[in-house]
C-alpha cells in the first residue's frame, strides 16, 4: 500500500469527525478517534487466532491469572491477547457502552493500560450519552486495518495523519509528536551505514529514543535492521512524555512483539526510567528550542551532585533551550568502545551548534564532545520539512568508537539543496527528502571525502581561546558646573548632611580651571588641599564618588596608575578576541592587537578553569561559514538602470493618475 492509500485511509477514518460535529469541541476529535483506531488496528492482529484464543480461554477460566495469560498469549502468537467472544461488529446497538468497555476490560494487561492513558471510558460514556456510540462503532467496525492490508510502517503514517489533523483542529503542535518519516529514515539510515560488523546472525542489538513520540524512529530503525541483516534480535527502548503519544508507541510495540516495558511514561530529563540502559544506537528528535524550566530543579541538582557520574557533569544550556541536554542524556547511554560503543543519530535546531560564548554552559557542552571526540559528522537539512516550523535544522551524527580515518576529525555535509517539492503543504512541511536525494546524503557521509556539499575539519578547529584584552584609563578632571552636577548623583555622597555636601560643592568649585587637569594625581593632591578646611572627614569611597563625577574619558590624558605603578585599565575600552585554539595567544596578539593599539595588554588573571592557561576556552561549529559562497555585487550601471525604469514607471503611473 502506498503513502497516498495510507492518506486516503486516514482522511475515511478521520472522517467520523463528521458525526462527533456539535456534540464535541474540535479539540476532542483526536481523542475519540486516536483510540477507536488503535482498537481497530488491535482486533485485526488479533483476528487470525481469535478463534483459538477464545476456545482457550474457555478451557482455563478457573487458573491464576497468570498461567492463564501465559497460555493465552501463546495461542494469540503475539504479546497481547482478548478474550472475549465480542468485536466491534458484534457490539449490541442498545448496550453499547457496557459492552465495549467489557470488551476493553479483556484485553490482556499490557493493552488494556493503553485505552487509560487516552481516558478512553470517559468519553466512550460521552459518546453514548449523546447517542453516537454505536454510529462510530460501526463506522470502525467497516475499515480493514489488517497486517495484510496494511503494514506497521503503514499504520505509523496513518496514525501521524491522524495526529497532525488532531494537532490541527485543537491549535497543538503536531511536530512535538513525530517526525515525519522521510527523516526519519534519513536519520536512521547514517546512523546505521556502515555497522554490519553489529549486526551479525544471532546478535542483539538495542535501540533507544529518549523522545519516543508515537514510535517512528524505533520502528523504522527496527526494520532497517531486519532488512539489512539476518537473524538479529532488536530490543527497543523508549521514553515519551505525551500520554496519548505514549499509548501510540505501546500499541505499536505490542504488535511488533516488543517487551512493551521497555516503554515508559515520563520526562526524560528529570525522571530518566531506563538509568541503567546502554544502548548500541540511539535516534531521537527532541523538541526544537523548548525550556526546560519546569525540571530546571531536578536537573541543575544532578548536575550539581553528581557532576560526570550523572548525564549532565559538562554544563547546563540556558534555559530557554533544552535540545543538547538530550544530547548529553544520550551520551550518558553509551555503550563502553571496548564493549562496541554506541552511535547516536540526534535532529537539532541551530542553536546547539553556536549559541552561547566561551565558558557558557552550550560552550561548554561542545567542548565536552568535541574533545572527547564524539562528533562525528553534522548534516544541515532542508527548511520546510517539518509540520510544526520551517526553521534550519540539523543531524548529529556521534560515536564512542570512530573508525581510524576519522579519529579527531567531523565532517560537515550541506543537503540543504537535496530535497523535492511537495504536491501540497501539510502544516509547514512543503518539501521532503526522496529516496535519491537521501541515497545522495548518506553517500556522501558514507564516502568521508571533501567535496562542495562535504568539509572534513580536525576537531580543534572549531576551538579558540578568548583572551581579555585591557587599554590603560586615562581621564582629565575639572570641577565645572556640568560636572559638578554630576555629584548629586554619587551615592556615596548621598549620606552627607545637607550642610556637608554644599560645602563639598563650594569646596569642589573653587577648582574650576580653564583648562582640565590632565594628571590624575596634579587634580588629587589640589583636590585635597580644597577640602582640607572643611570640619568633616570623607570616606575613601567618598573620595573616590568626587573623582568619578569630575573626570571625563580623554585619549589625550595621562594613564592612570595604581598603587604599584601598574596602568589601570579601562572598562569601557575592554574587548575580547578569540585566538584559534593552537595557536600562540602572544604571537596572535602581537600581530592582530598590537599594530592597532600599542598601549593594550592580554589580562591574563583571566585563566580557563579546566586547563589553567590564559584566556577561556570555547567551542562552537559556524556551519553556514564554511559553505558560505561569495556573489560578487551587480554592476552599477545595471543597477542604475533597474532604478531609472522603476522611477520612470512610477512617475507614469501618477500621471495618469492625474491625467
Amino acid at each position: 500500500m502506498n503513502t497516498e492509500n495510507h492518506s486516503q485511509t486516514a482522511a475515511f477514518i478521520w472522517s467520523v469527525a463528521d458525526l462527533l460535529r456539535g456534540d464535541f469541541k474540535q479539540s476532542q476529535y483526536g481523542r475519540v478517534i486516536l483510540p477507536f483506531t488503535l482498537l481497530r488496528r488491535l482486533e485485526c492482529v488479533l483476528e487470525p487466532t481469535r478463534d483459538k484464543v477464545l476456545v482457550a480461554a474457555k478451557a482455563n477460566a478457573k487458573k491464576s491469572d497468570t498461567v492463564r495469560e501465559k497460555l493465552l498469549l501463546r495461542e494469540a502468537s503475539q504479546q497481547f491477547f482478548n478474550a472475549s467472544p465480542l468485536t466491534l461488529a458484534t457490539l449490541s446497538d442498545t448496550q453499547t457502552a457496557d459492552d465495549l468497555l467489557s470488551y476493553i476490560q479483556s484485553f490482556s494487561q499490557a493493552a488494556h493500560e493503553i485505552f487509560e492513558h487516552f481516558h478512553f471510558e470517559e468519553f466512550v460514556q460521552q459518546l453514548a450519552g449523546a447517542n453516537l456510540l454505536y454510529q462510530v462503532v460501526q463506522r470502525f467496525a467497516s475499515i480493514d486495518l489488517s497486517p495484510a492490508n496494511i503494514s506497521n510502517f503503514g499504520m505509523g503514517i496513518i496514525f501521524e495523519e491522524l495526529i497532525r489533523k488532531f494537532a490541527e483542529s485543537s491549535n497543538e503542535t503536531a511536530g512535538e509528536h513525530f517526525t515525519p518519516r522521510d527523516i526519519v529514515h534519513l536519520t536512521t539510515s547514517l546512523v546505521l551505514t556502515g555497522q554490519e560488523h553489529k549486526l551479525k546472525p544471532s546478535s542483539i542489538v538495542t535501540l533507544y529514543d529518549p523522545t519516543a513520540g508515537t514510535g517512528g524512529f524505533l520502528s523504522e530503525g527496527d526494520e532497517y535492521i531486519q532488512e539489512v541483516s539476518n537473524g538479529v534480535t532488536v530490543s527497543l527502548h523508549g521514553q515519551e512524555l505525551n500520554p496519548e503519544s505514549y499509548a501510540i508507541c505501546k500499541a505499536d510495540m505490542l504488535i511488533k512483539g516488543q517487551a512493551v516495558d521497555n516503554i515508559k511514561l515520563g520526562n526524560t530529563l528529570s525522571d530518566d526510567q531506563l538509568a541503567t540502559l546502554r544502548a548500541d544506537f540511539m535516534l531521537s528528535n527532541p523538541p526544537f528550542g523548548v525550556e526546560w524550566k519546569k525540571v530546571q530543579k531536578q536537573v541543575a541538582d544532578e548536575h550539581k551532585l553528581r557532576g560526570f557520574d550523572g548525564r549532565f557533569g559538562p554544563g547546563l544550556p540556558r534555559v530557554s533551550d533544552g535540545s543538547l541536554l538530550f544530547l548529553l542524556h544520550l551520551v550518558s547511554k553509551m555503550r563502553d568502545a571496548k564493549d562496541g560503543g554506541s552511535r547516536i543519530g540526534i535532529i537539532l535546531n541551530g542553536s546547539p551548534l553556536f549559541t552561547g560564548g566561551a565558558g557558557s554552559g552550550e560552550s561548554e557542552i561542545r567542548r565536552y564532545l568535541l574533545q572527547h571526540d564524539f562528533v562525528e559528522a553534522i548534516v544541515a537539512l532542508p527548511t520546510d520539512m517539518f509540520y510544526n516550523t520551517g526553521i534550519a535544522t540539523y543531524i548529529w551524527i556521534l560515536s564512542n568508537n570512530k573508525p581510524p580515518e576519522r579519529r579527531g576529525k567531523v565532517q560537515l555535509i550541506n543537503a540543504t539543496s537535496r530535497f523535492s517539492k511537495m504536491r501540497k503543504s501539510l502544516g509547514s512541511k512543503r518539501q521532503y527528502v526522496d529516496d535519491a536525494n537521501s541515497d545522495a546524503i548518506v553517500r556522501a557521509y558514507g564516502t568521508f571525502a571533501e567535496t562542495e556539499e562535504s568539509k572534513i575539519f580536525p576537531v580543534e578547529a572549531f576551538g579558540y581561546r578568548r583572551i581579555t584584552v585591557e587599554r590603560p584609563l586615562r581621564l582629565n578632571f575639572q570641577a565645572s558646573p556640568e560636572r559638578l552636577q554630576k555629584l548629586d548623583e554619587e551615592k556615596a555622597l548621598q549620606k552627607l548632611e545637607p550642610e556637608h555636601f554644599n560645602a563639598l560643592k563650594v569646596a569642589c568649585a573653587a577648582l574650576d580651571a580653564e583648562q582640565p587637569y590632565q594628571s590624575r594625581p596634579a587634580f588629587t593632591k589640589d583636590l585635597k588641599a580644597a577640602l582640607q578646611p572643611l570640619d568633616f572627614k570623607l570616606s575613601a569611597p567618598q573620595m573616590k564618588a568626587i573623582l568619578s563625577a569630575l573626570s571625563e574619558h580623554d585619549p589625550e590624558a595621562e594613564i592612570c596608575t595604581d598603587k604599584k605603578g601598574k596602568p589601570e585599565p579601562d572598562s569601557s575600552l575592554r574587548d575580547n578576541e578569540n585566538v584559534p585554539l593552537g595557536e600562540s595567544i602572544q604571537a596572535y596578539f602581537d600581530r592582530e592587537v598590537k599594530p592597532h593599539v600599542p598601549d593594550a595588554w592580554i589580562d591574563e588573571s583571566k585563566t580557563d578553569d579546566l586547563d589553567g592557561e590564559v584566556g577561556i576556552v570555547g567551542f562552537e561549529i559556524p556551519f553556514n561559514r564554511h559553505f558560505y559562497q561569495f556573489v560578487p555585487p551587480r554592476p552599477l550601471e545595471e543597477i542604475d538602470a533597474d532604478l531609472k525604469a522603476c522611477t520612470d514607471r512610477i512617475k507614469a503611473m501618477i500621471e495618469e493618475l492625474s491625467a
